[in-house]
Formats: structure tokens, sequence, C-alpha cells
């Protein structure tokens, strides 16, 4: 994007109402979002993010980013499971509400993206105890296994749950990225934060589960799989102690929650801490250390702690903020959730004809071809062998060979 194009889009973004989401304004809201998405992805790769990052913070939107998140999440799980069980819900397209699925998705990654800034993590202020507490949720999720899609029925609105549940997965893998940024800033977060990071949430054994489990590492058919880059890949056996990105954001964020001072100072080594963060032991081999070389530290760490009983941490007087974003979604629309879905269905989702080709019209000049291929994460590959192709059928314009 031009930055002129960037700044105005950025200046235009704002809060939604929960009865507003999926309407025309709030469509040309996520409009906005993607198309910064989609420029903060490119940016980021050419390493030029900083115009963004500046825009985001000069012009206060993380806040407002992280308010629009919550109220999709809060959508998605009040307001989506009454809509599916409405009998007039019966939709031509399901065009819009895939919209309405994919915007947490496009939130979290653009926040993905720049929240690598100590200065975006700073201009969060009060709202980064509410995108702790939404990093929490979803990882909550993913240690108990509870993103998995499963199999429905290939009809609406079976088929939107189970896009709903297959997105779920790739949200949370976004929000611990998000998280092991946050716990970068440790010495700049509010008091607060580090407590309810540490303490409320005990985010360290939190972790810990996911380093057993590995949510992103399944077999198949005698086949190790990973998640990496948005698809499941077949792991050939010599990779298999590779450590992949999602790995490494855990052991970073339990590095950062572990063995910063204040951290240490804050944090209850109890019985059942202590027990829980000794497994991490068992996963310290020579191969992964090898491959980030700051795990010797922690390696050091938890063999002091093995042998040690650390002092209790200090009892000083803190008044604790709390999150209200979500307190605030929540209390507005308590025992509203039905209306609510009913005016949905009415004025959102049962779109004309002329509507939906318009609408359709406005999210192929944003999603351009040529905007998915430079965004892709891997070179197109030739449908007959297999190898990097750079020739594209002219009539289908879907399926890639290396030669004519």
């Amino acid at each position: 994007l031009p930055p002129a194009e960037a700044e105005a889009l950025v200046r235009a973004l704002q809060g939604s109402e929960l009865r507003d989401i999926g309407g025309q304004g709030w469509l040309r809201q996520h409009e906005y979002v993607e198309k910064l998405n989609m420029h903060g992805i490119l940016s980021a790769s050419a390493g030029q993010e900083q115009l963004l990052t500046e825009l985001l913070v000069t012009h206060a939107k993380i806040p407002v980013l992280i308010g629009e998140l919550i109220s999709v999440e809060i959508w998605k799980h009040k307001i989506f499971p009454v809509l599916c069980r409405l009998e007039d819900f019966k939709p031509r397209s399901t065009f819009p509400i895939y919209v309405v699925l994919h915007h947490e998705a496009s939130i979290i990654n653009l926040l993905e993206t720049v929240f690598f800034y100590k200065e975006v993590c700073e201009s969060a202020e009060d709202s980064i105890l509410d995108l702790i507490d939404y990093c929490h949720r979803k990882l909550i999720l993913l240690a108990a296994g509870s993103t998995k899609a499963q199999a429905a029925d290939p009809v609406p609105p079976q088929e939107l749950q189970k896009q709903a549940e297959m997105m779920e997965f790739e949200i949370s893998l976004k929000a611990l990225s998000v998280l092991r940024f946050i716990t970068d800033q440790v010495d700049s977060l509010p008091l607060s934060a580090l407590t309810r990071m540490l303490n409320t949430h005990n985010l360290p054994c939190l972790l810990v589960e996911l380093v057993e489990h590995c949510p992103w590492s399944c077999w198949e058919a005698g086949k190790l799989k990973k998640f990496e880059n948005g698809t499941w890949h077949v792991v050939p056996p010599e990779d298999h102690v590779k450590m992949t990105k999602l790995d490494g954001q855990v052991w970073l964020a339990l590095l950062n929650l572990l063995l910063s001072p204040e951290c240490q100072h804050k944090y209850r080594f109890d019985g059942f801490n202590k027990s829980q963060l000794l497994k991490l032991r068992a996963f310290l081999t020579d191969v992964l250390i090898d491959q980030l070389p700051n795990l010797v530290e922690m390696q050091r760490f938890l063999s002091y702690l093995a042998v040690t009983e650390p002092a209790p941490p200090k009892k000083d007087l803190i008044l604790e903020q709390v999150p209200v974003i979500r307190d605030h979604i929540l209390k507005k629309n308590s025992g509203k959730w039905e209306a609510i879905a009913k005016h949905q269905v009415k004025h959102a989702f049962s779109l004309t004809e002329e509507e939906l080709k318009l609408q359709a019209r406005r999210w192929a000049q944003t999603y351009s071809l040529d905007m998915m291929e430079a965004l892709a994460p891997d070179k197109p590959r030739c449908r007959v062998c297999g190898a990097e192709a750079a020739k594209r059928c002219s009539r289908c314009r879907n399926e890639w060979y290396c030669t004519r």
C-alpha cells in the first residue's frame, strides 16, 4: 500500500457493536483490516514493517484491534451457535459468515506481525490484560486438543461449524506467537500484566503442557506430520528432531518467563509448579540445545531448581488491574444473544443477489491473484512431477507446470 493509503486505512479503524457484526459497515472495516494484514505480511518479508507499526502506535489503534478481536471471539461462541439453530437461517450464500469467521484470524495475524516491536506492546496500555487473557484461552484450547476440527456433513450450517473449528486451531497457534512477543517485553509490562501471566493464569505450567503434548505434531499411518505455514506436512525421518517455529515460540516464552529476574521474584515455585517445570528436563536434549543454544541457561536453572527450595515470592501490596473489554461486552449483551442473532439473520446474512455480487466484486479487488501468490509461503509446484513451477494453466488459472 502507498503510505497515504495505509494511514487512511489505519485512521478508519474503529470498534464495532456486537449486533453490527456482518453488516455492510462492518464488512468495510474487515476489508481495511485485511488490506493492512496483507500489507503487514509483505512489508515484514521485506523488512519494512516500521511504517505500519508507527501508524498503529501513533493513532492508538492497538486497543481498537484488541477490542475487535474479542468482539468476534464472543460472537463466535455466543451468537454463531444460536444463529445456526434458527429455523429462518437458510442463507443462499454463506459468504458473509465466512468473512466474519475469518475476521478473528486476520486481526490476530496482524497483531502477530507488529507485536514484535516494544512500542506496539506498550501502546496496548491496559488492553494488554485483555490480550493476555485472550491468548490464555486459546492456549488452553490448544493444550486440551479442543481446536481440532471434527467431521461434519458438508451442508450449511454444519459446514460453517466445521470451518470455525478448523480456523480455531490456526488462530490458537497465532495467539501462541503473540503471547511469546508479549513475554519478550516483561521488563516494560505493567505489574498487573506480569502477575496475571505468572500467578492468575500460571502460563509457565500451561507452556509445559504444550511442550509435552505438542498439538502441532501428530502421527498418521506411521508417518510424522507437523503443522507449519498453514498446512500439515509429512516430516522425513532425518528431520524428526528438527525444531519447528512453533516449538521455538514455546521455549522462548518459557525462557522469558522463568529466567527473567522480575518473573523469578513474582512466580510461586511451590511443590506443584516445581514438579511441572522439572518435566522439561526430559526434553532438553543435546540436539534441541544445538538448535536453540539459549536453552543451556534453562538447563542450568532446572538443575538448580531440582536441588533447592526457592524463596517464596515477596508479599507486596498490589492493587491489581482487571481486564475490562470482554467483561463490558458480555455485560452489555447478556441475555440478548438470540435477539442479536435474529437481527443479523434479517440484516446481515440474507443478502439479495445484487448485494452478493457487489460484495464479491469488492473482495475480488482485495484478494487479487498476484497478491495471493506474494503471500504464499511456498513456491508453486508442478502438477505432474512436483518440481518448482513457473507456468500456470491459462485455462483454469489454478494448476501449475514446470514446462509447456
